[in-house]
């Protein structure tokens, strides 16, 4: 039942000593303050970092040629190894584990490619159809890649937004065409990708099979990638294709630098290991200046109870039970840590939303920070603590004034 005398009452003494109830109240409050913007700023770590990964496969390998660096069976080291269109079907036929296979060339350096009078120095790749789901490209308009434009070789270009919009401005760019080296593509489709800081978009891609013919690159695979199927690790499919491909080159499948592979699964585990860490340490920062301020108003509601003794000796006397004195200095503990800690949790959203919303004005450009968070458990975890810290920093005091007893009171000071 709302007893209206008693809360009165407690904003009365909460008035009375204003100095006092703002000083703790303010250590509880920054407590919470903290605690919601350091896990926010990790969320937008770690926004910003996945965020590199971008809508690309997780559990991916890339594979691409090296240099041998240990001699083998009389071979000298230093030997170039190049991939060919035979070690791609070799791979899909020998490894299980392989789910998608996907190959990509590109003419080193970055070409100039034509639209009329427009033009732009961009890179331009030839890519499998599959090599889109693996890399993370989104569609934005029109269609990617299909297969049949590989096996048809057929001289067609899909565009990435930033070309898009040097080429072709607001103009329609599906049905035109482009040149690059002499040669006519028709565009096709348009996507985005939010890799390598929106660089990634600064890209063309034709047919795998187009590109080999049309720039003389036939049966040179300079980069494949691949996916494996669910429950397989990437590491043990990397270590089956390196000894696949060290057989078939020649090469010691000890020797490191032959094959330059990426493991993107081990990536992702290393930056979420990584991430893990950081909000565990955060959350004991946070928690730690949370339990300074719930310390702290346990300490000021033990001096409130002693400067009220003779009053609850008084309510004692005249037939207050020990619960209701309890709950009493309970309520206004609770009331003090449950209202700071309210309006540190608002302040801290409202920062964090200030800082996603500069970064989008300022087109999220910002390297490995990208719209900084809470989750709503967090939030909601947060204030059941706070109810919970705001009980028991009163517990103490209220369970000492519970115990006076009224002549004691009645004499004291």
């Amino acid at each position: 039942m709302f007893d209206v005398d008693k809360w009165q009452e407690i904003l009365g003494t909460m008035r009375r000593n204003k100095l006092r109830t703002f000083l703790t109240a303010f250590g509880v409050f920054w407590g919470i303050f903290m605690l919601v913007l350091l896990l926010g700023a990790g969320k937008g770590m770690e926004n910003g970092i996945f965020k590199e990964f971008g809508a690309g496969a997780r559990n991916s390998l890339y594979i691409s040629g090296g240099k041998t660096s240990i001699p083998y069976n009389g071979l000298k080291p230093g030997r170039e190894i190049k991939l060919t269109n035979v070690d791609q079907d070799a791979i899909r036929r020998q490894i299980d584990g392989v789910e998608l296979l996907a190959t990509r060339n590109r003419l080193f350096g970055e070409y100039t490619i034509m639209r009329g009078t427009k033009n732009g120095s961009y890179q331009v790749f030839g890519a499998s159809a599959d090599f889109f789901e693996l890399n993370g490209e989104v569609l934005k308009s029109g269609r990617l890649l299909n297969p049949m434009d590989v096996i048809e070789r057929r001289k067609v270009m899909i565009l990435g937004e930033k070309v898009r919009k040097v080429l072709f401005g607001d103009e329609p760019a599906l049905g035109q065409y482009v040149q690059v080296k002499g040669v006519f593509f028709k565009i096709v489709g348009t996507f985005t990708n939010t890799q390598n800081q929106g660089r990634n978009e600064e890209r063309a891609y034709t047919p795998f099979s187009t590109f080999q013919t049309t720039f003389n690159q036939y049966n040179q695979v300079q980069l494949m990638g691949l996916t494996t199927r669910p429950g397989i690790p990437v590491k043990q499919v990397e270590d089956q294709v390196r000894v696949l491909l060290a057989a078939r080159h020649k090469f010691d499948p000890a020797d490191k630098e032959a094959l330059d592979l990426e493991n993107n699964e081990e990536e992702v585990q290393r930056f979420q290991g990584l991430f893990t860490g950081i909000k565990l340490f955060v959350s004991v920062i946070g928690v730690l200046t949370l339990v300074a301020g719930v310390v702290g108003v346990s300490n000021i509601m033990l001096i409130i109870v002693q400067e009220r003794t003779r009053e609850i000796g008084v309510r004692k006397a005249l037939g207050a039970t020990p619960w209701s004195i309890i709950s009493m200095i309970l309520q206004e503990s609770v009331v003090i840590t449950g209202l700071s800690g309210y309006l540190g949790l608002l302040a801290g959203v409202a920062l964090l939303d200030a800082v996603r919303y500069a970064l989008d004005q300022a087109g999220g450009t910002t390297s490995y920070f990208d719209r900084p968070e809470v989750d709503v458990t967090v939030a909601v975890s947060a204030i059941i603590l706070l109810v919970i810290a705001g009980a028991i920093a009163g517990l103490v005091p209220a369970m000492k004034a519970a115990n006076v007893k009224p002549i004691e009171a009645l004499k004291a000071e």
